[in-house]
């Protein structure tokens, strides 16, 4: 029994507030500080918002059934071991294999992002040299201890939050138009919303865009990886994940 609790998960160290900023900083990510440009353009912002909202039911569904298996079995390794122990070992196989390599192009493409964003404050510095400081602040993270890794996550977490928060409230603020914008006369409201028509090219578009607004939702999955690494995670995963 001892061996069996030893292999199923690792040290449990992560406290609630950890994994429910960890669930809400895996939605906050490249997928929606820069994708969300690429959406409106396909799908004009009305299709945008449609969406986005498919998208979030979507990933509701599944993640109401990745917290039910994460309590019921709290495994390191998460949905892998789930389909490996109630289908069988090639499909729990296939699953790890393609969430390493999800994963491994993800990453690339989020430090890559993450250096373009950084070139609007220092236009000199080339994006590698970004995405290679970044790389070294994740790698180190997820070095050291569990305690350490849940630590930054929560603060690196807080950061993005803040961040939609005040993207929130200046967006506000310029619909109002308190903020005064370029080429705007006046608070310009929701004239944005229908400017060029419900669906600029087409509700087609809507569709298009899908695969984009669904990458702008992974992460939402890292709920069930910490599951090996909870404390009382029967209690700790339900709430991240509504909280999500």
């Amino acid at each position: 029994m001892a061996q069996q609790e030893k292999v199923d998960h690792l040290e449990r160290k992560m406290e609630a507030r950890h994994i429910q900023m960890i669930s809400l900083g895996g939605v906050i990510g490249t997928g929606l500080f820069l994708s969300s440009g690429y959406t409106i353009s396909q799908a004009g912002p009305i299709g945008t918002i449609i969406a986005y909202f498919f998208g979030a039911i979507l990933v509701y569904a599944v993640m109401l059934c990745l917290g039910e298996l994460s309590v019921a079995m709290p495994y390191t390794g998460s949905f892998h071991v789930y389909a490996k122990n109630l289908l069988n070992p090639a499909t729990g196989f296939t699953v790890a294999i393609l969430y390493w390599l999800t994963w491994t192009i993800a990453l690339g493409s989020e430090f890559t992002a993450a250096g373009i964003i950084m070139r609007h404050w220092f236009p000199s510095v080339p994006v590698w040299i970004w995405s290679l400081v970044f790389m070294i602040l994740i790698f180190l993270s997820n070095f050291f201890s569990v305690k350490i890794f849940a630590e930054s996550e929560f603060w690196f977490a807080a950061v993005k939050v803040a961040a939609i928060v005040a993207f929130i409230v200046l967006g506000g603020l310029a619909v109002v138009g308190v903020i005064p914008l370029k080429g705007s006369q006046g608070a310009p409201g929701l004239t944005n919303l229908t400017k060029d028509g419900w669906f600029p090219t087409g509700f087609g578009g809507v569709f298009t865009t899908m695969l984009t607004v669904n990458f702008a939702f992974s992460g939402t999955e890292l709920i069930g990886i910490t599951a090996g690494e909870a404390k009382e995670p029967e209690k700790t995963l339900p709430k991240a994940i509504h909280t999500t």
